[in-house]
């Protein structure tokens, strides 16, 4: 029996319009690297000037953030049917916090990089479960990226993806996620393989 999900926040509830190769290239980073893995491993001072610069894009992507399409009558469906839900992102709880009072989502759990692991890590779904007293089997997570649907998979939960620009039947579905959406804005789908589970 399906007892909630935990949804990824940029991209997948709100379009912050995070252009993460531009802050690569303002750090200094290569393009294919995951930007939070890379800079935890650079000299201190190095560190640093990375974070202020992650920061600045993240508080003005939360400031400037819009609710993606879909959201906002999903919602309510998801609250009918008595499902809960958490937020679990790679943004630090600041942001996170501006981006969601900005909506009132009412999240009552909201993890981010501040609070532990971040994904790919299972941590963030495996500490929902155990908020809620529920099975990962019991939960699904829904994302826009491969890290979301690996959170998942590692942590054992049922996982979406939302591949935005790309058809989702074409999709190559390599992250291996049990359904695979354009976007939020599909919401009956979603809800019509959520009541199947």
């Amino acid at each position: 029996m399906l007892r909630g999900i935990v949804f990824d926040l940029d991209n997948t509830l709100v379009d912050s319009r995070l252009d993460f190769d531009l802050m690569r290239r303002e750090m200094g980073l290569a393009t294919e690297l995951p930007i939070l893995e890379t800079i935890d491993r650079l000299p201190p001072d190095e560190a640093a000037r990375c974070r202020e610069v992650l920061h600045r894009h993240e508080l003005a992507g939360a400031e400037g953030a819009t609710l993606l399409p879909g959201v906002a009558e999903l919602w309510p469906a998801i609250q009918r049917r008595g499902l809960k839900y958490a937020v679990a992102t790679r943004n630090s709880r600041a942001n996170a916090e501006i981006t969601l009072r900005k909506f009132s989502l009412g999240v009552e759990i909201v993890l981010t990089r501040d609070c532990g692991p971040v994904k790919p890590d299972p941590w963030p779904v495996l500490h929902v479960c155990r908020q809620w007293q529920a099975s990962p089997d019991e939960i699904v997570v829904i994302g826009d990226y491969r890290f979301d649907i690996e959170c998942g998979r590692a942590a054992g939960a049922k996982t979406v993806l939302l591949t935005h620009a790309e058809n989702p039947a074409a999709y190559p579905n390599h992250e291996r996620a049990d359904l695979v959406l354009s976007s939020l804005a599909e919401y009956p789908r979603l809800l019509a393989w959520l009541d199947s589970l």
